[in-house]
């Protein structure tokens, strides 16, 4: 048949098999998940998060006999969160053409603002740092602009399921030690409830920020496997908190967080890469690098065959396709709830590349 063909349609033919999703349809679909999630997310929001930095806190009951170990901790916090604007407008022009997607990160910003917010309001209010001393040092903080750590929305995607959970963790430890309950000697008999509840409050958030992403990845690694688990390898590889090059006293708040108590190596490889492993269907790092290692040896379509089949064996594709198949109900109800069915509504399309045996049992996992 090709050598029948005109030479100009040559080019043209599709290189995606025959019953097979071609790379328009599955951005296609993607695309319409995050607009779903974010119509969502957005509603859900404004009825359970609607907090205000100045009036949702007692600011003048904050203990005010901190010890300087965790202002140091809490001053941290307030200058990560300083590079929201950043975040935020990085972010947005990376992924400008996605409505579901930019329109989130727009979501996101005014939810990170308010955390910046928060954490100057608890540095003012524990008494150890005055006014012109804080406004001094935003001004240095904001002399330096952060930078998005991938140049592919992919990677980012996936860096922010990780960053979002870590810094989730970050503040969670926090409110232990705020509430007194920290195991470390040191910090023991600690109690101040202001604190406590403002790194609750924020640590929904983050929670909150952390499931959008995390689903957002999930669609990804159904419709793009090898291209989603290569950037999570990529990611946990070089995986950083935000700004860490950028905040002039970092190493001595990141040594102060952990001596609290709060992160550290151990937490990250316990409470955040396999939390999120196991919400990806991932079962360790060692088998992602090994699953890679066996994809890259087997031939791809334009080698000769039709899909890889080592991929399959890199993770539980089947509770992938669970997951994406719970978040796509829970868009068709929201949809249903405003009337979008009628019109225009977002349905799940399953990905015919998927070997049979590796969907016929997917379940959805729990968060």
């Amino acid at each position: 048949m090709a050598e029948v063909m005109p030479p100009n349609m040559l080019n043209d033919r599709p290189r995606t098999p025959a019953g097979m999703l071609s790379n328009a349809e599955k951005d296609r679909l993607i695309e319409r998940g995050f607009l779903g999630l974010y119509r969502w997310y957005t509603a859900r929001s404004q009825e359970t998060r609607n907090w205000n930095a100045d009036r949702s806190f007692d600011w003048r009951s904050m203990n005010q006999n901190l010890p300087s170990e965790l202002i140091t901790v809490i001053q941290g916090f307030f200058a990560v969160e300083q590079y929201a604007p950043d975040f935020t407008s990085s972010l947005i022009h990376l992924v400008r053409r996605s409505h579901g997607r930019s329109h989130f990160q727009m979501r996101w910003g005014s939810e990170e603002e308010k955390h910046a917010d928060a954490w100057e309001n608890a540095v003012l209010f524990s008494g150890q740092r005055s006014p012109q001393w804080i406004e001094d040092y935003k001004h240095r903080l904001k002399s330096q602009t952060w930078e998005l750590p991938f140049p592919d929305a992919i990677h980012n995607l996936v860096y922010t399921v990780f960053q979002e959970r870590a810094t989730q963790l970050n503040y969670l430890n926090m409110m232990k030690i705020a509430q007194g309950k920290s195991e470390k000697p040191h910090l023991k008999g600690i109690v101040d409830p202001v604190l406590a509840k403002v790194a609750q409050t924020i640590a929904v958030d983050e929670a909150a920020h952390y499931n959008f992403f995390l689903e957002g990845a999930r669609m990804y690694l159904y419709y793009y496997p090898e291209r989603t688990l290569e950037a999570i390898r990529n990611v946990i590889g070089m995986f950083s908190m935000p700004a860490a090059t950028l905040i002039p006293d970092w190493r001595e708040f990141s040594e102060t967080v952990y001596r609290a108590g709060i992160y550290g190596p151990r937490d990250f490889n316990r409470d955040v890469m396999q939390v999120a492993f196991r919400n990806l269907g991932i079962e360790s790092r060692k088998s992602l690098e090994e699953g890679i290692r066996k994809t890259r040896e087997v031939p791809d379509f334009e080698g000769g065959n039709f899909a890889t089949t080592a991929i399959w064996d890199t993770f539980d594709y089947g509770q992938v396709e669970g997951d994406v198949k719970r978040l796509h109900v829970k868009i068709e109800e929201y949809e249903k709830g405003i009337g979008f069915d009628l019109y225009d509504p977002t349905t799940f399309i399953a990905n015919p590349a998927v070997p049979k045996s590796a969907s016929d049992d997917g379940q959805a996992a729990d968060d």
